[in-house]
Parts: structure tokens; sequence; C-alpha cells
């Protein structure tokens, strides 16, 4: 058989390379295995194909540049971990031949996980537009057609250091199809046992900050060569085109949380404002005592508004808009969660005061990560700090998330409502909101985010987190094309 792959991986140890480079040279179609190190001296390890090359770094624009330089026959495998890879039987065979029946530039598969000696099925999702997250997950092993691999490389015209990989497929998905196989083609080892709600904080971690600006950079330029970048020119915003009984509304969406519902209406009732302001808890049909202890709220403040939707059918989303919709809610609409409580008395009047400063349709706060009895915990502060004034309505279609606290004027949420979906509604709205609004930012924490075991995001398996990454993407695709539908329609004048 014709050897046609040209594989590169880092290097960690001489007996996690070893192991590499026997499953590679199994296959029977690899003709040389390049090992890119950061040492100064090579790893005592050599043979007729296999090649150790110095770098700066293995996602680096260089180090992309000199593997291009280096690759020969008709494919190109990156294998992006350091420890011990376990190909399938005819796995790289499969993916060469999956790329010449689609024509893709770039293919990858579901994969097992070693964990703790233990294999267990990982599947991955299809790659679509929306797609722009530097944190997708392709698995380890990536398939490209070398003839796209060098064209996407040759012209890279930015040296990063950290998102070089993530700059190759975006360039890759602007000029190839970037196709999955939806069958488990090798089996790698997971070191990292963290459960889902310790893990969706990383790309926030402050010592990630200099990561996030180069991912920036570079989706920023992959908007742009796309025509969906949109320049930081919003609608005019009047607050006082609508009355309102209220200045102001916190809504809390609730279902069975009887154990910390109590401290998160405290914290909205304990509030210092100039302003009249209501909460409207709207409860999802609670079975465990939460609707009592809301109802005890009702009679000792008028300012506590029970509201039990008539449908069964409502996700998070769908009770929001119960919220937005209700008569009594305000000219701003404030998110709080059912487990979670506000920093101080001074949130609510220091949200209301951003809208007016900062003459915007949304409010985004910052949060304190803490553990069930409020004690910090890592990665403490999240503050989103990658968001700018400037290119903040393109950077919301990198990143997974806008933050915390959020509040909304509410004509403008109104106006597009918040899709019924328990997960992700307020990305959606975030994306929806940005096309033509300035978003306003509070960097300091306005509430402290409980951490613990009956967070909804907190152990989710592979199945459901994929449903979810899957969700925001295809939002984010919905996202991609109503802008550069409105970048057309609008010109230069966007």
């Amino acid at each position: 058989m014709e050897k046609k792959i040209t594989c590169f991986l880092p290097f960690s140890d001489n007996e996690s390379i070893e192991c590499s480079i026997d499953t590679f040279r199994k296959s029977g179609v690899v003709a040389v295995i390049v090992i890119i190190t950061q040492g100064e001296t090579y790893p005592d390890y050599s043979g007729p194909d296999v090649v150790f090359v110095r770098s700066d770094g293995f996602a680096s624009t260089a180090t992309l540049k000199m593997m291009a330089d280096l690759a020969a026959g008709d494919y190109v495998v990156i294998y992006t971990k350091s420890f011990p890879l376990d190909l399938g039987k005819y796995a790289l065979s499969r993916m060469m031949q999956v790329c010449e029946d689609t024509g893709a530039g770039m293919v990858y598969s579901d994969y097992f996980e070693n964990k703790n000696n233990r294999l267990s099925p990982h599947p991955v999702i299809d790659y679509q537009e929306g797609s722009l997250r530097d944190d997708f997950n392709f698995g380890s092993v990536i398939l490209f057609k070398r003839s796209v691999f060098t064209e996407a490389c040759r012209k890279m015209d930015k040296k990063y250091r950290y998102a070089g990989l993530y700059d190759l497929r975006l360039r890759v998905s602007r000029t190839s199809p970037v196709v999955h196989i939806p069958e488990m083609l090798y089996t790698e080892i997971e070191h990292d046992l963290r459960k889902s709600g310790e893990k969706q904080f990383d790309y926030v971690d402050p010592k990630n900050r200099s990561v996030q600006i180069e991912m920036e950079l570079a989706c920023t330029e992959h908007l742009k060569n796309i025509d969906a970048w949109l320049k930081p020119q919003f609608r005019e915003i009047s607050f006082e085109k609508e009355e309102f009984e209220y200045e102001a509304s916190v809504i809390i969406p609730v279902k069975n949380r009887v154990t910390t519902i109590s401290d998160a209406i405290n914290s909205v009732l304990s509030q210092d404002t100039k302003f009249r302001f209501n909460l409207i808890v709207i409860d999802n049909f609670s079975t465990d005592g939460t609707s009592d202890i809301i109802e005890s709220f009702v009679e000792t403040d008028h300012r506590v508004i029970h509201v039990i939707p008539d449908r069964y059918d409502l996700g998070i989303g769908g009770c929001w808009n119960e919220g937005i919709f209700h008569r009594q809610c305000g000219r701003f609409a404030i998110q709080l969660d059912s487990d979670d409580l506000y920093i101080d008395n001074n949130v609510i009047a220091r949200v209301v005061e951003a809208f007016y400063d900062q003459k915007c349709a949304m409010v985004v706060g910052s949060y304190k990560m803490v553990n069930f009895n409020l004690e910090d915990i890592p990665p403490g502060l999240i503050d989103h700090k990658e968001w700018t004034p400037d290119n903040g309505r393109n950077n919301a279609l990198r990143i997974n998330g806008l933050g915390a606290p959020r509040a909304f004027y509410t004509p403008v949420i109104r106006s597009i409502r918040v899709p019924n979906v328990s997960y992700g509604e307020d990305y959606a709205l975030g994306l929806a909101i940005s096309r033509h609004y300035q978003i306003g930012r509070i960097y300091d924490p306005l509430y402290l985010c409980r951490r613990w075991e009956q967070n909804s995001d907190a152990a989710l398996d592979a199945y459901k987190t994929n449903a979810h990454n899957h969700y925001k993407d295809k939002i984010r695709t919905v996202e991609l094309l109503a802008r550069k539908k409105l970048v057309k329609e609008l010109g230069d004048n966007y």
C-alpha cells in the first residue's frame, strides 16, 4: 500500500512517543512521522521514518508553516495530544477514504476515551459555520488534505504563538468542507478527570488571558473574510418611549430549589435603590416545597410576584418570557438564578445606572465562583475581559457565553423573545441583541455563583455536552447568516 501521510505530533516523553510512533507505523499508510519538540536536545529515539524538529510551540504559526514545508504525500495528520495514541485498525485509511469521497479539506472522527484504564465512547459533533469557539472538540487525530493544509499555512499573515491551529481550521473551513466521521476510529488517554462543571470556565481563567487575545484576533480576521464582521455602530436607545410602573424587575425562574431560593429572594429584597423595583419569580411547578417558600415571601412583601405558568412545556427561556411579558415587569429586567445571590445591596442600582451611562440595551456583569457555603473557589472572578467595547459584538460569536448577571431593556427583549430552551437561551438572546445594540459591561463582581452538585451543568456526560454545544453552534450559525445578510444589504453602512 502506498504511504501517503505525513504525521505531526508533540513530544512529551520517550515511552509515550514510542507508543504513538508504533501505532502510526502499524497503519501501513504513514510515510514520515515528525515529532515537534521544544527541548534543546532531541530525545534518544530514532528511525528512518522519524524526524525530530524543534519549534517554539506546537500551536504556533511558525510551527505550522514549518509543518507545511515538511509535509509530503497526499495527506497530513496532526495528533494534538502528548499521551500514547492507539489507532483503530484501518482508521487512517478510513479517514483518507472519506476525505477523498467528500472533497474535504479536513476530517475528524469520534473516538474512545481511556480514563483510569476504562474505555468509553466519546462522540463529537458535526462542524458547522457557527462552530467558531476555539475549544471545539475535534478529538486529537485530525487529517488534512495536504494541498489544502499547505495553502492555508502559506497564507497565514499573522504570527500567533497560541492561535495557529485555530487560525488553520478557520482558514480551511473557508475553502473546503470540514467533515465529521461518526465512527470511533481511535483511543486516546484522558487525564483530565474533572467534571463538566469544573472545566467550563477554563477559558476565562486569568492565566489564559494572552491566549484569549490571540483567539479573538484570529476570529475577527475570519469574520472579516466571510463578510460577517460588524463595525461598532449601534442603534440608539431611548428609555423614555414607554411608561413603566417599576424601573426594574428581577426575574428568577425556579424549579425545585428549596435549599437556595430563600437566599436568592432575600438578596433581592435587601437591595437599596432610589426607584421602585419588584421581583418576579416564575415557579415552574416545583414539587419540593419551593412554592411554599415563595408564597411566604408574597405574604410579607408586596414586591414579590409569584407566577405559576399555564403551560407545562416551558424551559428556562420560556419561563423568562412569562416574566418579561408580565404586566408588572419593569423597564429593565435583571437576571438572578435560583441558587445564586447578589454580592451586596447595591447591585440593582448599579445595573440600572449602567444602562443610562452606557446607553445600551443589555448589561452584563461579573461574578465570583463560590461553593455551597459561599466560600471562594477557583477560578474566582469571572469577568469576561476578553470582551471589548470596539469588538464585543464580534467577539460574542467566539466565546461560549457573555457572562452574568445579565440585564435587559424590556422593550428590546420583548421584541426578540427568549428561546424556549433550558440551555443557551441567554447566549442566543445576547447574540441577537449585539447584532444591533450596544451591550454594557460591569467588570466588578455583582453576584455569587454557587457551584454545587445540583447545578444543571455540574456533571454532564459526553452526549449531553454535545447537545449543548451543538445548540450553541447552531444559534451562532443562525446569527452568522443574519449578519452576512445585514452586511450585504447595508454595504459600507452596516
